[in-house]
Formats: structure tokens, sequence, C-alpha cells
């Protein structure tokens, strides 16, 4: 199995060497790790990718290699589901009608209660039903089934966008500032937010002012100033993971753009919703937190605020403490916001789905209350445009 690992790595052109296998293989043999895929994923990355930019390749050859072997990590001491219990035998499809039969749970808290009493009844796998744990069913609890609002347990993507928490460790990755495909017109309409100024090191000669000092003095003057920079100053938030999945080519020809057109660019990654930690490595997301207050508290109201996000999550997310998807918030995200709001003046939300859908989302609607309603844009030409004269105002 190692040995076809390392062969899929060299396939994918991941500049593996025999040396760096024997590495893993002698590491293995000492027993530096026990037998869980967890520990034995590190270890390989450690030993076998030398430069992080090739670390998504490795990643999709890991999964590809070893698929089946990485258990559910539901991160809760409370109950332990096993993991045959949620393995996908089958996947729930109901038409429009039949969706539109099902009811919910009826609010935040009855879903959280009736998952605590379900958890202490449960003693066997179920499938097919609407009231247990299990899959392809119409439960509020579970795996690829269907219910208008519900607790996801153990399936690796959305299908529905419908719940309201996700109980398993997801994975995210970080947009590539190096695209350069179809970024050009988006380099063009950022543009339009600039403002020029010399400060700095004086590295740059001053040519005119060269000429004029040595025809005053009667000897070369040479005389240097700084070099002209866009001095605006921008803080981007971006929205990663579940519904974003299908907008990271759009978002990373604008963060690639963005990097480009502003020197004073800060950026940081949120799920759905900023709530008390943000962070600017997908990787270490849950290690590696940046406290918001401190973000909050280290760029002066100057700088111009740019969200990205479709703004598609369950109400509670906003309006709920505990309401987040992947961790218990203390605070409500719509209380964030407004931390953002009323700190940054010149702020804007850029919304890579189409505008035609945002009246029937209920937390986008919620989410343009928050920042204003004419703050939020599509993430087109013409609304990237439109943001950047709302952001020099």
């Amino acid at each position: 199995m190692f040995l076809h690992f390392f062969q899929e790595l060299r396939s994918a052109k991941v500049p593996v060497t025999l040396k760096e296998y024997l590495t893993l293989i002698e590491a293995m043999d000492k027993g530096a790790i026990g037998n869980d895929v967890n520990d034995f994923y590190y270890l390989a990355r450690s030993a076998l990718v030398k430069d992080e930019k090739h670390l998504d390749r490795f990643d999709q050859v890991f999964g590809h290699v070893f698929k089946g072997l990485e258990a559910i990590d539901m991160g809760v001491d409370a109950a332990e589901l096993p993991e045959e219990w949620l393995r996908k035998l089958s996947e729930k499809f109901l038409t429009d009608e039949e969706k539109e039969l099902i009811e919910s749970m009826g609010g935040w808290e009855k879903l959280m209660e009736t998952l605590k009493e379900r958890l202490e009844e449960q003693k066997k796998r179920h499938q097919g039903g609407n009231k247990m744990i299990g899959t392809a069913g119409t439960s509020p609890f579970g795996a690829y089934g269907y219910n208008p609002e519900g607790i996801r347990i153990g399936q690796k993507e959305s299908r529905h966008q419908r719940a309201v928490k996700v109980w398993d460790k997801r994975e995210f990755k970080n947009l590539d500032d190096t695209v350069e495909i179809g970024t050009r017109n988006i380099k063009v309409a950022l543009r339009r937010l600039r403002k020029w100024a010399r400060d700095g090191a004086e590295d740059e000669l001053d040519l005119d002012n060269t000429i004029r000092n040595t025809a005053k003095q009667g000897y070369i003057d040479v005389v240097m100033r700084p070099e002209r920079r866009n001095a605006v100053k921008v803080l981007m938030l971006l929205d990663i993971g579940g519904s974003m999945d299908p907008h990271i080519r759009v978002c990373e020809e604008l963060f690639s753009a963005a990097r480009s057109e502003f020197k004073n660019l800060e950026f940081y990654y949120f799920h759905n919703c900023p709530y008390e930690g943000l962070w600017k490595d997908n990787r270490r997301r849950m290690t590696n937190k940046i406290d918001t207050w401190d973000v909050l508290h280290r760029f002066p109201s100057d700088y111009k605020v740019i969200f990205v996000g479709d703004a598609a999550m369950s109400p509670y997310e906003i309006t709920y403490p505990g309401g987040s998807v992947e961790h218990w918030n203390e605070e409500p995200g719509a209380l964030w916001l407004q931390r953002f709001v009323d700190i940054y003046p010149n702020l804007v939300w850029l919304n890579p789905s189409h505008p035609s859908g945002w009246e029937y989302s209920g937390s986008t609607h919620l989410i343009r209350e928050i920042i204003g309603p004419q703050r939020m844009f599509p993430m087109t030409m013409g609304g990237i445009e439109e943001a950047t004269r709302e952001l020099g105002r």
C-alpha cells in the first residue's frame, strides 16, 4: 500500500524522492506514530512534501489511496456514534411535493433538545426513518436524507444546504493567489479604488528636480523621492468552504487581483458568518485562530473592508448563540457583523450568488439588514465597480 501511495504521488507530479519515502518507512518501523490515520497523514505530509504548494495534490492522492480508512471525528464527549451507523448505504431523493410534506422541528431550541434526547435513547443503527439518527431518511439528524431543518452527521458534503449545524470535522483549502486567467478585468475594476501617495524610503529618481537643481547649482545634484504607491488600505474577509465551494474559481480570481493591486492588503478567512475567531490558513483553522477582537483593534477605521461570501446559511447562525454549524459561539454572528459595521464606515459585501435569489434567502436578508441593503453587491464586473465606488466615498 505504501509503495502504491509513493507511485501515485509521483504520478500526480508531487516531487517525492526515494530517500524521503525510505525516511517515512523508517519512521513507521520505529513506531513514530500509532494506528491513527490522522497521525499517519501528518507524518507522511511532513516526510514527503517539501513545498506547501504541493499540499493540495498530496491531499488528493492521500484521499484517493487511503479512502475509507478515516473515521468520523465527532469531537463530542456527550455521546459517541459508531461509524458503521452512519455509513452511506443509500441516499434519500424526494420530489418537491414530498419535501413540502416534511415539517421542521420548530426552532433552534427544540432541535437541539430533541437531538440530546435521541442520543440518550438510541442504541442501534437506523436507516430510512423519520425520527432517530441515521441515513437516507427524513429525520432531522443524520446523513444522506432530507429535512428542511436538521443537523448533518457523518456526510461528506452538503446536498440540499438545509443543515443548521454540521457535526463533522471538515477540511477547507486556502485560496490560490497566483491565479492569472480572468483576473485582468477584475484588476481594472479594483483600480477605481486608488489613493496615490509617496511615502517610505526615497528610492526613486526625481528626474525633474534633479535637472532643476543641477542647473541651479552648477553641479550634478541628484534628488530622490519615495515611490508613488496606492495608499488605500484594504481588509478582506473571505467566506470559505461549504456552499462557497462552487465559487472557488471566481474568489481566487478576485483574491489574486486584490493581492496584485493593493500593497496594503490584509485578509482573513471565516465560515458562513464571522464569529469570535478568524484565521489566515485553512489547514490550521482549528488550532491557529486569531481573535476577532484583535483584528478589530489592529486595523483602524480608515481601512476599506470587503466581505466575500454567498450569505447562504441557516438564519440561526446569524441570530443565535451556538448557531454556528461547526462550534459553539458564545455570541451570535449578527453581533460580530454589527461591530465591523460600527468600526468601519467603508464596508461592502461581494456576493458570488445571483442577485435573483437574494430576496428568497432568509440569511441574505438578515445580513443586508445589518450591513445596509445598499452595501451588498454581486461579484460581477459591474458589481465590483459599484462596490469600489461605494468604498471610495
